[in-house]
C-alpha cells in the first residue's frame, strides 16, 4: 500500500507547498477581496481601529457553559469583544458587547439578520458577504476581514488576510491586538465539548445544544461544524507568543476551562 504523500514530504517541504498553493488559489479572489467597495470601506475602518485601545484591557467572551457560572453583570462597563451568537444573552444581561466577531460559513448563512441588526461594530469574513443585501449602504455595512482556512499565522495588522485559526477566537484576539490592547482576558473558552466527532464535519442539531451558554445556541435544525481543537490551540499558542514579544499579556479567567495555553488567573480576582 502506497504512502500518503503527507508522510513521504518532509513537513517544512509539505507545508511550504500547502502555502504555495494556497497563495496561488487565492489569486483569483484577490481583486475583489481588496478593491470591492465594501472592502475598502473595511480597510478605511480596520486602519482607523489601529491602536486604538492602547494600554488598555479586553475581555473575549467565548460561549461555553461555563458561562453560566461567571458574573457577567461585572463586563458592562468593560471592553468585550462578543462571538456567534453570543446576542442571546444581550436581553438578559442588560447591556450588548463593545464589539462582534463572526467567521463561521453555517453561523452567518442562518443568523445574518440577526447579526445585521445588533448595534455594536460587527467583525464578519469577507467570504460572508454575498449573504448581506447588495443594495445596503457603506453606512449599515458590516467591517469585513479577509479571513483564510490556511497558511498559519498572526497578523498584527488587521486590514490584511487574517488566519482564521479554526475559531472565531483567533480572529478576536488578532483584532486586539490591532486595536493595541495590553491585556485580554479569554472567559467562557470552555476548549472541551460535549459533542465527538471529525472537526470540522458538519452536523444537524437534534436538539438542545449542551456545548455553549443557552440551549438555543444552535438549537434543533441548526447545522453547524464540530470544532478542531487542535488547530485551535495552534492558533491560540501563535497569539501568547505575538502579545508576549510585545510586552503584552493575555490570560484565561474561564471557570473550568480546558485550554492550557494562556495562564490562568481567578475571574473574580479582577475587579
Amino acid at each position: 500500500m502506497k504512502q500518503p504523500l503527507k508522510k513521504i514530504i518532509p513537513q517544512p517541504l509539505w507545508q511550504f507547498s500547502r502555502d504555495t498553493f494556497d497563495s496561488i488559489k487565492r489569486i483569483p479572489e484577490l481583486p475583489v477581496a481588496y478593491l470591492h467597495p465594501w472592502r475598502r470601506e473595511s480597510m478605511r475602518r480596520l486602519a482607523e481601529l489601529k491602536d486604538i485601545h492602547k494600554g488598555q484591557r479586553a475581555f473575549i467572551i467565548g460561549n461555553g457553559p461555563s458561562l453560566k457560572q461567571t458574573d457577567l453583570t461585572k463586563l458592562k462597563n468593560e471592553f468585550t469583544f462578543g462571538m456567534n451568537r453570543i446576542y442571546l444573552l444581550f436581553p438578559e444581561l442588560g447591556f450588548t458587547t463593545t464589539y462582534f466577531c463572526a467567521i463561521n460559513d453555517l453561523v452567518i448563512e442562518q443568523f445574518a439578520g440577526d447579526i445585521l441588526a445588533l448595534p455594536m461594530p460587527k467583525f464578519l469574513a469577507w467570504r460572508s458577504h454575498p449573504h448581506f443585501s447588495s443594495t445596503l449602504p457603506l453606512s449599515n455595512i458590516p467591517t469585513f476581514v479577509y479571513t483564510s482556512y490556511t497558511s498559519p499565522r498572526f497578523a498584527q495588522n488587521v486590514t490584511g488576510r487574517v488566519w482564521e485559526g479554526a475559531t472565531v477566537t483567533t480572529l478576536a484576539l488578532q483584532l486586539a491586538f490591532h486595536m493595541g490592547f495590553e491585556k485580554v482576558i479569554l472567559i467562557g473558552v470552555d476548549h472541551n465539548f460535549t459533542s465527538k466527532g471529525d472537526a470540522n464535519k458538519v452536523v444537524v442539531s437534534d436538539g438542545d445544544d449542551p456545548n455553549h451558554v443557552s440551549p438555543d445556541y444552535f438549537g434543533k435544525g441548526v447545522k453547524w461544524q464540530l470544532p478542531d481543537l487542535d488547530t485551535s490551540e495552534v492558533g491560540y499558542i501563535m497569539a501568547y507568543e505575538a502579545y508576549r514579544k510585545a510586552g503584552r499579556e493575555i490570560v484565561d479567567a474561564t471557570i473550568g476551562g480546558k485550554l492550557t495555553v494562556f495562564p490562568k488567573v481567578d475571574y473574580n480576582s479582577l475587579f
